[in-house]
């Protein structure tokens, strides 16, 4: 017998909801966030965050979009690839990147809160104006990824 992604990863059914359509107004205030939130933020660091947030909540579906759209804007296999382990592969990541991952890790776990160490490494490379917004789209990408992973969004059906 031949295993599918489906028998491997349990995700054989079909969404329980698309949350768009049953509750369409909800859908439109999220892209309202969405387009809001990223806003004088770098496209490439936006897809970063939305990775590693996705990654950190096992969000698949995200996790689909988000590589295939950093992809398609140029972003490199490699960083892809070594996002999940960024701490160890600093070198390939720029020092404001590493702060945006660090502030999106944060407020994603919520371990204890956002230490002041991460905050005042984050506000190190943000202006104001430029933090408050990547604060905005951590958010953001964090209610997407409970959204997906509530509702059994699986990958595969999201195309650039």
């Amino acid at each position: 017998m031949t295993n599918t992604n489906a028998q491997v990863t349990g995700h054989h059914h079909a969404p329980r909801m698309l949350l768009h359509e049953i509750a369409p107004e909800v859908g439109k205030a999220m892209l309202s966030l969405e387009r809001a939130a990223r806003k004088g933020l770098e496209t490439s660091l936006i897809e970063l965050v939305k990775i590693r947030a996705s990654q950190l909540n096992r969000c698949a579906f995200c996790l689909d979009m988000h590589t295939k759209d950093a992809r398609k804007l140029g972003e490199s296999e490699e960083r892809i690839y070594l996002l999940n382990a960024w701490h160890e592969a600093p070198g390939l990541y720029t020092e404001k990147e590493q702060a945006a991952l660090a502030l999106t890790e944060a407020v994603t776990l919520l371990p204890g809160g956002v230490s002041d160490e991460v905050y005042e490494r984050a506000a190190k490379h943000f202006p104001q104006q430029e933090l408050a917004q990547l604060i905005a789209m951590i958010t953001t990408i964090n209610a997407w990824n409970r959204i997906g992973v509530t509702t059994g969004l699986g990958p595969g059906a999201y195309a650039v």
